[in-house]
């Protein structure tokens, strides 16, 4: 018997704690993990005395394969007592890995005169599902809910049909992708007007005109610099060497502009910038280095190539390829944003996934940048004057990282290509995981054959190359 009394003093004591912080008028309720036994219990008492009881939907039990699934998330909704007056179950659709594609269920509330509990539980569930790296979260509603959900902002997909009753099934809208898109690449088009040679618009290097070479020009984020010297120093080589390679390019040199407060923290970036450069076999040419000025970091890196690859070389029917290094983990203080493969590499495995490009010389090549793997196809996509399609489960992806995490983060080393060419990239692997097709945008296919937009349209303005 102590088990519950534990249970609803936690319970009051977290209302308490609530309430402390919010003042009048006092919570009514709070939405929390099920984290044990006896709260799983009681949510599922709910569920029986409704979907059993009080609406016939099941004969004995409602609990299904779901409720064992060990990835399954059950939120449950308390009262300023501790009681369990409400609860919602999601998880991952698919067994094995987790793609990112989510379902929502079995919502359901207690009779009382708390209002609110539904849909502050939809809503919990939404953002739970988003912070697991969903980007699809579906639902099937009772017909009865249909309303209720549209009003919460759920999409209506079509009806179907759940133990025997007719339900509609709905979708929760994630724009993940769009935003990191439209924060990072939206702005370009109107900015960068008559700026790159014909044919090699919307490129992150660009050849010189009347040579060989090939220049690419990467600045760091001022907010990095601060926060980690050496790895923005790493990371300024890495950024433009990836940009040549994505062009079939052989990196020859670099040139730095570094801006430091002083002598030390200008020492700690070109640490890292030369660590870096000895790796990929890159010297360092030259640059410019200031102090007693804010951190800054811009790199040009020269390389060599007397056929650049485009990255607008793509066209509708061609496959889809992704190439990634999926060693290493999150680069620590950047999780779910920046994915360190590269800094434990030997440097002959560094180099075979930069020389990989120009050896396949595919129709078309773009790294990953810092919009994510989605938002570069829809940039490759936009120079290729084409669509791109999407097979979620068949990206490579790192087993630590969520599906919705490694779509957007920027990868180490991750190269999208076109054309039937394989990539021979030392460590890195790959897959065919989708198509170029006619129009515009990136759309995501699951498993089941449906497809969920990510991207509308093209991601910079700047058009077809």
């Amino acid at each position: 018997m102590s088990t519950p009394l534990v249970q609803q003093t936690t319970g009051v004591l977290r209302a308490a704690d609530v309430r402390a912080l919010l003042g009048d008028p006092p919570a009514a309720f709070l939405i929390e993990e099920a984290a044990d036994v006896g709260t799983l219990a009681a949510y599922r008492e709910l569920r029986r005395l409704v979907f059993v009881e009080r609406q016939g939907l099941f004969e004995r039990t409602d609990l299904d394969e779901r409720d064992q699934d060990s990835r399954t998330v059950v939120l449950v909704a308390r009262d300023t007592d501790g009681a369990v007056i409400g609860g919602v179950r999601l998880g991952p659709v698919t067994g094995g890995p987790d793609i990112g594609w989510w379902q929502g269920g079995r919502l359901v509330t207690a009779e009382s005169r708390v209002a609110g509990v539904g849909a502050a539980l939809v809503r919990a569930a939404c953002a739970r599902a988003e912070a697991a790296g969903a980007l699809r979260f579906d639902a099937t509603v009772q017909t009865s809910t249909h309303r209720f959900f549209e009003r919460l902002g759920w999409q209506t997909i079509r009806p179907t049909e759940v133990a025997g009753s007719t339900h509609i099934l709905m979708r929760w809208p994630i724009d993940r992708v769009a935003r990191l898109a439209a924060a990072t690449k939206s702005e370009l088009g109107p900015l960068l007007q008559r700026i790159g040679p014909a044919g090699f618009v919307g490129d992150d290097g660009t050849p010189v005109p009347r040579t060989d070479l090939v220049a690419a020009c990467d600045a760091i984020e001022p907010a990095m610099m601060e926060r980690d010297p050496e790895w923005a120093g790493w990371c300024s080589v890495l950024v433009n060497v990836n940009d040549l390679a994505a062009m079939g390019a052989v990196p020859v040199g670099l040139l730095d502009a570094l801006g430091a407060r002083d002598r030390s923290f200008a020492s700690r970036v070109l640490t890292g910038l030369r660590r870096a450069a000895e790796a990929y076999g890159v010297p360092i040419l030259g640059g410019h280095t200031q102090f007693g000025v804010p951190a800054v970091l811009s790199v040009t890196a020269l390389g060599r190539t007397a056929q650049p690859v485009p990255g607008g070389g793509g066209r509708p029917g061609q496959h889809l390829r992704l190439t990634a290094d999926l060693g290493g983990g999150w680069r620590p203080g950047y999780a779910g944003r920046q994915w360190d493969s590269t800094s434990h590499r030997r440097p002959d495995e560094l180099r075979a996934m930069v020389a990989a490009v120009g050896e396949a010389r595919p129709q078309a090549a773009k790294d990953v940048s810092m919009a994510g793997v989605v938002g570069t196809l829809g940039m490759l996509a936009e120079a290729s004057g084409c669509a791109a399609v999407l097979d979620v489960a068949d990206v490579p992806k790192p087993a630590a990282a969520s599906m919705g995490d490694w779509l957007t983060c920027f990868p180490g080393f991750a190269m999208l290509t076109t054309g039937p060419q394989e990539l021979d990239a030392g460590p890195a692997v790959g897959a065919v995981c989708g198509e170029l097709t006619t129009g515009q945008g990136v759309v995501l296919r699951w498993p089941d054959g449906e497809v969920t937009e990510a991207l509308s349209a093209g991601v910079t303005g700047m058009g077809a190359a």
